[in-house]
């Protein structure tokens, strides 16, 4: 097998399973960021999943193609009107963020399989019809040597992952809102002082990571799992969270992480594939990424930095 070939056949897998992770990653850089643990990331997920597939089993025939694309749309708003649960709990009731984040993982698998059997009748829905699918890129599938590896089958959403940490990137460390909102985190009575609302851009924050874990969960749900069951997400919020970590609480680090832990899943895919993988047992690769992970926080958690106030209510002065 050719150096073309193995990467054709290794690179789009790796952005495929990235995609979800990177969107969801993003969400918990927001929130954490402002002063908010989210380990709820994993909920939030859980309920993309399961409003991107049931809007898109809904309403398949009257919006044709256009269905994955308004379903992640509608996950989006669900989602963040979700994760106010969290915001209350951990801002306004300045309860314990990690409990209230567990709490969040809970309700939304909790009411996501309850309501499957009620509208379905079964413990998961139907296999949707209008998935995501892969398409080659007009024009730069047909570069010369970069067009097959980057270009040719692959998801147009795994790209607009890519483009959404970079724009997530400059809105943190370029613009007044980003400001406000990395001060939130470091230093709450200091941005207090200076006119900056905590509650307000920790209310905001945590609402942008409610719809940025519902994208991922859409997105994931609608190209790799194709219906909603108690089994559609599992771990994969975690994992996002994991990428939060190893990156720094940086998005652009948090997508790095994400694309790593997106190559580790998509191993037990392609491994067979690959010559040197080939007599790898097929469980030693589907437990890879979640290896891969553990080994990458233990030796990395120890050198990275939370933003100063991360889990931390602030009471004096909050607005």
């Amino acid at each position: 097998m050719g150096v073309i070939e193995l990467l054709a056949q290794v690179i789009p897998p790796a952005l495929f399973f990235s995609a979800p992770l990177i969107f969801t990653a993003l969400g918990g850089v927001f929130s954490e960021r402002s002063g908010v643990v989210n380990i709820g990331l994993e909920g939030l997920m859980v309920m993309g999943a399961f409003v991107g597939i049931v809007f898109n089993l809904t309403f398949t025939d009257v919006l044709g193609p256009w269905t994955p694309w308004v379903s992640i749309l509608v996950a989006m708003v669900v989602s963040a009107i979700f994760s106010v649960i969290h915001a209350v709990a951990a801002v306004s009731f300045r309860a314990d963020q990690v409990v209230s984040g567990v709490a969040i993982n809970f309700l939304a698998l909790g009411l996501g399989i309850f309501l499957t059997k009620q509208f379905y009748g079964k413990g998961q829905t139907d296999m949707v019809t209008q998935p995501f699918y892969t398409t080659d890129i007009w024009f730069l599938s047909d570069i010369p040597f970069l067009g097959p590896i980057f270009f040719e089958g692959i998801y147009v959403i795994s790209y607009i992952s890519i483009i959404l940490a970079l724009v997530c990137w400059y809105i943190m460390y370029k613009t007044p809102f980003g400001l406000r909102l990395r001060a939130v985190g470091e230093h709450p009575m200091a941005a207090d002082t200076n006119g900056i609302s905590v509650t307000k851009m920790r209310y905001v924050a945590v609402i942008i990571s409610g719809a940025f874990g519902g994208l991922g969960g859409s997105v994931f749900a609608l190209t790799i799992a194709l219906n909603f069951s108690h089994a559609t997400i599992v771990g994969q919020g975690f994992m996002a969270l994991a990428a939060v970590i190893f990156g720094k609480w940086h998005p652009l680090g948090a997508m790095g992480a994400a694309l790593f832990f997106g190559f580790a899943q998509s191993l037990s895919v392609i491994g067979a594939g690959i010559p040197l993988l080939a007599d790898v047992p097929q469980v030693f690769l589907l437990i890879a990424p979640y290896v891969l992970t553990i080994l990458a926080l233990a030796g990395f958690i120890g050198r990275s930095e939370a933003p100063r106030a991360n889990g931390e209510p602030y009471i004096k002065g909050s607005r």
